[in-house]
Order: C-alpha cells, then structure tokens, then sequence
C-alpha cells in the first residue's frame, strides 16, 4: 500500500523539544514506561487465560482490553524511544503507515471493546435472570470477532481512501503518525475520505456513546431501585470504574480528531491529548481493573505465586 500511494520514503515527526541533559532520563522514563504497560497488561491476559474459572463472558470480553492495550502501546513506544535517544525523527513512509493504521485500529478497537463491556454489564445486572441464556460463549465470541472485524474494515477502507493520492510532504505536526496528519499532505482531492473520516469519528465515538448512556441509564435505574445495598455497591464500583476508563478514551480521541480540522487548536493541546490517549489508557486499564475486580485481583495473585513458587 505505501509504495504505491506514497512519493516520498520518509517522513519527519514533530520535535520532541528535549534538551541534551533530559534526552537519557527521557529514554529511560519511556523504556520503563512501555516495560510496564507490556508486563501489567501481558499479566492480565495470562492471568484470565490460564484461569478457568475467569473463563466467563466478562472476562472473555475483557481480556482483549489488554491486548488493543498492547497493540496501541507497541505501535507508539518502541519508535519514541528510538526517536529519543538517537534524537532522529524521521520515519520510513512504510513505517509510518503502519504505525498510523496500529494505533487507529487500537483506538477504535478500545471504544467498542468497552460498549461490548457495557452491554454485558447491562444484562447482567438488569437481566440477571437471563443473563446466562443471553450471554453465551458462542454469542461473546461472535460479538468479539465482529468487534474487531468491524473496526479493521473500517480503518482498512479509510487508510485505502487517503492513500489513494501521492503524499508530497514529509513533515508531520504531530509526534506520531495518523490519518489526519496524512490527508493534510495529500496531493490530491481528499473530500472523499475528509467526509468518511468525520462518518466513521460519529460512528466509532457516537455509537458507543449512545450504548453506553442507554446501557448506565438503565443500569442506575436498577440500581436505585434494588434494595440489595451490597449489589448496588458492587455494580457502582464496577460501572464507575468502567465510566472513567472510557470517557477518558472518549473525550481525548474525540477531541484530537476533530481538532485537526481547525486551525487554531494549539499544535502542544492536541499533541497532549493525541499522546495521553497512547499512554493512560494503556497503563490504567490494567491496574484499575486489576484493583477493583475482586475475582481478577485474586487469581493475579494466585497465579504470581505460582509462577514464583515454580522458580525455587
């Protein structure tokens, strides 16, 4: 795809503005940084994987969490580092598609991950009686492919659009690489894939929206009516913790995307939020849901133990 929508072989990233005495503290903080997001996240996967009995619709849909998590941070931290400490911020034309289409995939993957999520947090508290008729193994597998399926025809179809046309520039604005950053080096007509990518931004940000106020509205309803007041603890703990995660993923997407269509968006807010989107969600998901999800919490623990009992 690169060779043939692309006229130039590199392209060159905003500066990342270090001065010479912060270059090494900063490729240390980035390698621990991204070290830790691998482990924690690589640690929940595991940990539901080899226990049987997380292996129920919740965390079937949850582990793949961590694993956009993983992609999303792989395609950002490795080429920062990099960037840091050789203080280069040119990327191949190859690479940089790649990474574009990565974290696209990443961030539109989450945003569904977490409607899904939200939707069987919906059934199982305001259909609890349904919820294993409802929500079957075979039912979550399906969900999770169509999940994932969806998201990669739709940046497929988007990438494919923008790319059509030379790119005759090489500098980027922002400090990795994006759609956006792309259709404003275009050589050609863009309005085509301009009107697609405010289509899929309504799609991919409003439609989860919808399902997640529709599926909390109902959920706080129940809730409130439920006189059980360790239920109605657990599910506001659960849902609380799910809310944050994503209006955090949803405000910062929604905002970096739109604000590449405006001039007057300071250059440092967006690349801030651009950036925080690669970095928090990806190193809070684990720990938050590491932390309040009593069942994860303890099999992590078993499952460290045994891993440091199998090492004496």
């Amino acid at each position: 795809m690169s060779a043939n929508s692309s006229s130039v072989n590199f392209f060159i990233l905003a500066t990342l503005g270090l001065p010479p005495t912060l270059i090494y503290p900063a490729f240390i903080f980035g390698t621990l940084t991204y070290l830790f997001i691998i482990f924690c996240n690589s640690l929940v996967v595991l940990t539901i994987a080899v226990s049987k009995r997380l292996h129920t619709p919740m965390f079937l849909l949850l582990i793949n969490l961590p694993i956009s998590d993983i992609l999303g941070a792989s395609s950002f931290f490795p080429q920062l580092v990099f960037s840091i400490l050789t203080q280069n911020r040119i990327i191949s034309s190859s690479a940089c598609i790649t990474q574009a289409f990565l974290i696209h995939l990443y961030g539109g993957g989450n945003l569904l991950i977490l409607s899904v999520m939200a939707y069987d947090r919906y059934v199982a508290i305001c259909n609890p009686l349904k919820y294993n008729t409802i929500m079957t193994t075979n039912f979550v597998i399906r969900l999770i492919f169509l999940t994932w399926f969806l998201v990669f025809v739709v940046m497929a179809v988007l990438f494919a659009l923008t790319l059509r046309f030379n790119l005759c520039r090489t500098n980027i604005e922002d400090l990795y690489c994006n759609n956006p950053s792309f259709q404003t080096m275009s050589c050609g007509d863009n309005r085509v894939s301009n009107y697609y990518g405010l289509f899929i931004t309504c799609l991919l940000n409003g439609g989860p929206l919808l399902i997640i106020a529709y599926t909390y509205a109902q959920i706080l309803r129940t809730c409130i009516m439920n006189n059980n007041t360790d239920s109605r603890k657990k599910a506001f703990q659960t849902c609380g913790t799910h809310l944050v995660v994503f209006l955090v993923l949803q405000i910062n997407s929604a905002f970096t995307i739109v604000s590449h269509r405006f001039q007057n968006v300071s250059p440092f807010l967006r690349r801030a939020c651009g950036v925080s989107i690669l970095i928090f969600p990806p190193f809070l998901d684990p720990i938050i849901y590491g932390l309040k999800t009593k069942e994860l919490k303890k099999s992590i623990i078993k499952f460290l133990k045994r891993q440091v009992g199998s090492t004496k």
